[in-house]
């Protein structure tokens, strides 16, 4: 295989494709790379159907049939174009349950010259599960992925997950069943609903929920609420507003309400059938918080297929990494601080937790991808990039800390029009936090002209003199660095913090 000359590319890495055949879509997903954050190189979806019916005849549509092996071909060809070094084939609901299954996974693998894995449901629950543990800090809950025909839940502590159970409760075998009627569905999912006894252990932490239809939900929430961050992964709602709005969906099931312009008309009929299924599943477990997730079960495959080192990185700091590799000046320079910042935090009385060091040493790593922007607009060029890149691993306060703390690095230490959407995201201590951070970076910055080799040898330290609070250390072969221009940035970052600061040069 010829190596793509594109310098935007991760060089040393070969595209990987997966194919999934769900009930209600078939789909095809074309990584950079089997990585622990990989990236999407080409995604395509065919609303086929697969689990139309089945319900009621124990056979899959033949014209739904139809149509995703005429879609295999093309996502066969559009792979082998990509340049994928292989292909991965996973099949569900309607592929394991319908009785013209196996026929129809006999076509599959001769179309796409790969052998088909059909997903058990306990397989397809325990794939979720890695979905979640590969795209969430320390998820802890029940994650509950809802396909066309099935719904997967299971329970997740950190890395560890339980036994995953299957209920046939998916958005497309809803509806039909219950004919179009809500209580009847209500009534469905309520009865299997209560067989989910791990449910119970839920109360008081959080639900993951995976599947387009739920995805949907949250896009419709995010809509109607004026949501400045249209990133899926890791958008949370409380339980008492998630209840309230699944309700007003299947109330409203026939409205025109133009916010329902956001989810595509396909997708709008099943709204109120994956509401039900959601409703009586936080009902049942009652959890603190819902968080949407991009992953599931594609991802968790491609996670379970990694080595245990790869499994334990994580996966911010690898794709801040990467990201610095492809768009900074020097990603040594970037790697010197996120460990040069990490040890001149507690000069300004930080403390930082786990999940703080991590969003500081990603704000760090990232601090110049926009450099090859003009100069009036690398700071909002870094906003823009960081607030909607697809890092997982990350909550929307932290990503909204860590574009704001590179917004603040190039534009100054106060909000205006660019932050304020974001800043409604971030929690104060995050906004603060983040302008400690930029405060930093834009003394640095001027200090190290972007180039590794100087930042390590800088610190703070506590001064002596009854007239500072910190002095800024700086050896004696470094006097030609000193200037106007950088004592005034010091002195910006000493108003900030409220302390007086002055630089050293001393042998």
């Amino acid at each position: 295989m010829v190596e793509s000359e594109a310098q935007g590319r991760l060089p040393g890495i070969a595209p990987v494709s997966v194919v999934d055949i769900g009930s209600n879509s078939v789909r095809l997903v074309v990584y950079e790379g089997h990585s622990r954050s990989p990236t999407i190189l080409f995604n395509e979806k065919v609303l086929c159907g697969l689990g139309k019916g089945i319900a009621l005849t124990g056979k899959m549509d033949e014209e739904s049939v139809a149509r995703a092996l005429a879609a295999l071909h093309r996502f066969k060809a559009l792979s082998d174009q990509a340049r994928a070094a292989t292909i991965y084939v996973l099949a569900t609901a309607a592929a394991r349950e319908a009785s013209n299954g196996p026929h129809f996974i006999h076509q599959a693998e001769a179309i796409l010259q790969r052998k088909v894995r059909v997903l058990s449901g306990e397989e397809e629950a325990r794939f979720s599960a890695l979905g979640i543990i590969s795209g969430f800090f320390h998820p802890d809950g029940i994650a509950g992925d809802l396909g066309g025909g099935s719904l997967e839940l299971i329970d997740i502590k950190d890395r560890e997950i339980g036994k995953g159970i299957t209920l046939p409760l998916g958005g497309l075998r809803l509806s039909e069943y219950a004919g179009g009627s809500i209580e009847k569905a209500r009534s469905f999912a309520r009865k299997h609903v209560k067989t989910a006894k791990l449910l119970s252990k839920g109360e008081g932490r959080t639900f993951y929920a995976v599947g387009g239809t739920w995805r949907n939900i949250a896009k419709l929430h995010m809509e109607i609420r004026k949501y400045p961050l249209h990133m899926m992964q890791g958008y949370e709602v409380p339980l008492d507003e998630m209840l309230r709005f699944l309700d007003q969906i299947v109330e409203s099931k026939d409205s025109k309400d133009p916010a329902l312009q956001a989810v595509s008309k396909h997708r709008r009929s099943l709204l109120p059938f994956g509401a039900v299924a959601m409703r009586e599943v936080l009902t049942a477990m009652k959890p603190s918080v819902i968080s949407f997730s991009a992953q599931g079960v594609r991802e968790g495959y491609l996670y379970s297929l990694l080595t245990e080192a790869e499994r334990n990185s994580d996966p911010l700091l690898v794709a801040a990494g990467e990201l610095a590799i492809l768009r900074a000046r020097s990603p040594e320079h970037a790697r010197e601080l996120a460990d040069w910042t990490g040890r001149m935090m507690p000069f300004f009385g930080i403390a930082e937790t786990e999940e703080e060091s991590r969003y500081r040493q990603a704000a760090c790593l990232l601090a110049d991808i926009s450099w090859r922007a003009h100069p009036d607009y690398r700071g909002l060029q870094a906003l823009n990039i960081i607030a909607h890149t697809s890092f997982v691993g990350i909550t929307h306060a932290g990503r909204a800390f860590i574009a704001l703390a590179n917004y603040y690095r190039f534009e100054g230490l106060n909000d205006d029009g660019a932050t304020e959407p974001l800043a409604t995201i971030a929690t104060p201590l995050y906004t603060e936090r983040a302008k400690l951070l930029g405060g930093l970076l834009r003394v640095v910055y001027l200090f190290s002209a972007s180039m590794p080799g100087i930042v390590r040898n800088l610190s703070f330290r506590r001064s002596t003199n009854p007239d500072l609070d910190l002095e800024f250390v700086v050896p004696a072969e470094y006097h030609d660095f000193a200037g106007e221009r950088l004592d005034g940035r010091l002195q910006q970052l000493g108003k900030l913090t409220n302390r007086r600061l002055a630089f050293r040069f001393e042998n």
